[in-house]
């Protein structure tokens, strides 16, 4: 079997996140929501919250772990995309509740690891 492709992998660890997350009971609203300022891996629904999920895959961890691989300039960019996509279904940052969750993977499938509402505030 040939080595996956960086797409490829990016596409299996969100198929996994995305399972992870409907197995806790949050609901898909859209997958790879794409915009001029980025990529919004998962959105997601929690009760009456929305879920902006970012997700990071390490095979290893010589550089860090997968969390510390949401920079500030990520952090800015889920932001500006999450306002797009509030913007196009109606909605504002002001007036609907949502946060930024991070789903990460350091090394295989079996190490995911559900950040909550990590910050975006400040970047």
């Amino acid at each position: 079997m040939l080595p996956w492709s960086k797409k490829q992998t990016g596409d299996y660890y969100e198929q996994q996140a995305c399972r992870h997350l409907t197995s806790c009971g949050l609901k898909v609203l859209e997958k790879n929501a794409r915009f001029r300022y980025g990529e919004i891996d998962l959105i997601m629904m929690d009760g009456n919250c929305i879920v902006f999920v970012e997700v990071k895959f390490r095979k290893r961890n010589n550089y860090g772990v997968a969390a510390g691989a949401i920079s500030r300039k990520k952090r800015e960019r889920l932001y500006a995309a999450a306002e797009i996509w509030l913007g196009k279904q109606g909605r504002n940052s002001i007036h609907t509740e949502f946060r930024f969750d991070a789903i990460t993977f350091d090394g295989d499938v079996n190490s995911i690891n559900w950040i909550k509402n990590f910050a975006i505030e400040g970047f």
